[in-house]
């Protein structure tokens, strides 16, 4: 009985209700076309199969639509209080999700249609039984066939206490079928086991696309925050001295800054757009650009010496682009981690591609105090890269501690992807 106290027990019965009306609707109809039917004059058992077909086939070709999905998943959400793994409820793409909605759309129709039908007799007749101890004696009609002698006084009390529990029984009816009802919508409405993978399989393509433009994001702008601080402290030091290189200093600062802030801009542009992956609108750093990552490093006071060899247009897009990546990663933690002035620092940079895959090396003087095994995600940033493409990473102190070496293999085949 607890259940005629739950607001969740006539949400069940109005989203009932909400299927006799649906029904209601069809039997006009039907109603209709059965008296054309009947003027045709036709033998009783082909007008008893049309008449069959008339009730079946409205209700499953309805059903077919892909919208009634969204419409039934929103009905059951709001009354049944069912919460699909897949939110919100979408159409049926699929002529399987169809044909499952096309019975839970009839399975709604039958269950509706009985409720409907109970609500009407018990609505109807309780307001007869609920009035008879009021109306003067005599013999009057309870329901149609069935007449009941009104005496007028406290033995016609049974008829509103059983108006009353009539109520009751089809509020609890409806709590029931209502819940049979919310235990099958997932089954029937939601997604399939095959659907669950590939809704889950979607979500880890997101995320790891997500994850992607995050360690984008932090190679990109931490570069480039490198160089600007670096570049700003030289700047400071000769700006009396030297105004000619601090103007170009300054320049260079505003470069890397425009450039950040671009990278900027289209990473979170494509997260608050939400696009699935693959649906980069811009080209992705490749080692294509390498001279202009050199360049604008060398624009802080950095000396670098670059060693190359090989033909890097051979390389693979996917290799090329990370290997970008980390050759940016690479310069900025010499940056970060020199622990001298700009114009002391001198970082040897080496790409060589032969037969035996790509082979990326930075090397750069670090003082004592220098740690590149800092809390930073620079050099795991690139383990992780490196790993997903199923090269090796090689880095450490060399030539006694005074400088810092990073060395990166890639094996790749020696064709243009």
């Amino acid at each position: 009985m607890g259940s005629l106290w739950r607001t969740s027990t006539y949400l069940r019965w109005v989203y009932l209700l909400l299927g006799s009306a649906l029904v209601l609707a069809f039997i006009l109809v039907d109603s209709a076309l059965g008296a054309v039917v009947g003027d045709l004059g036709m033998p009783k058992v082909a007008t008893g199969i049309i008449w069959v077909l008339m009730g079946l086939i409205p209700p499953v070709v309805l059903g077919l639509l892909p919208a009634v999905r969204e419409v039934e998943g929103i009905a059951v959400e709001s009354l049944l209080a069912v919460r699909f793994d897949e939110r919100p409820l979408g159409p049926a793409r699929t002529w399987p999700q169809r044909r499952r909605t096309a019975a839970w759309f009839c399975l709604h129709l039958v269950a509706g249609g009985v409720v409907g039908i109970l609500s009407t007799i018990v609505f109807g007749v309780g307001a007869i039984w609920l009035a008879a101890p009021f109306r003067s004696a005599g013999t009057r009609d309870i329901v149609p066939g069935w007449s009941y002698d009104i005496h007028g006084n406290w033995t016609d009390l049974w008829m509103p206490a059983a108006a009353i529990g009539g109520l009751a029984g089809l509020f609890l009816l409806s709590a029931a079928v209502g819940a049979l009802l919310a235990y099958l919508a997932p089954r029937v409405l939601g997604p399939t086991a095959a659907e669950r993978i590939e809704l889950l399989e979607q979500q880890t393509a997101t995320l790891a696309e997500r994850n992607r433009l995050a360690r984008e994001l932090h190679d990109s702008v931490g570069h480039a925050l490198s160089l600007v601080t670096i570049q700003a402290a030289a700047a400071r030091r000769v700006l009396a001295s030297d105004p000619d290189f601090a103007e170009n200093a300054l320049a260079a600062m505003e470069t890397s800054a425009r450039a950040a802030l671009a990278d900027l801009d289209h990473v979170l542009g494509l997260l608050r757009d939400d696009r699935r992956p693959g649906s980069r609108t811009t080209p992705q750093a490749t080692l294509g650009g390498l001279d202009r990552l050199v360049e604008a490093t060398r624009a802080g006071g950095i000396t670098i010496e670059v060693d190359r060899s090989g033909d890097l247009d051979q390389l693979p897009a996917a290799v090329s682009r990370e290997a970008y990546r980390i050759v940016q990663e690479g310069l900025t933690n010499a940056i970060r981690h020199a622990g001298r002035p700009a114009g002391e620092l001198a970082v040897d940079l080496s790409i060589r591609l032969d037969t035996s895959g790509l082979r990326l090396a930075v090397t750069n003087p670090v003082s004592g105090k220098s740690d590149h095994s800092g809390g930073g995600r620079g050099l795991a940033g690139i383990r992780e890269r490196v790993a997903v493409l199923r090269g090796t990473v090689d880095a450490g102190p060399v030539a006694e501690g005074e400088a810092w070496r990073l060395a990166v293999r890639l094996p790749v085949s020696m064709t243009k992807g």
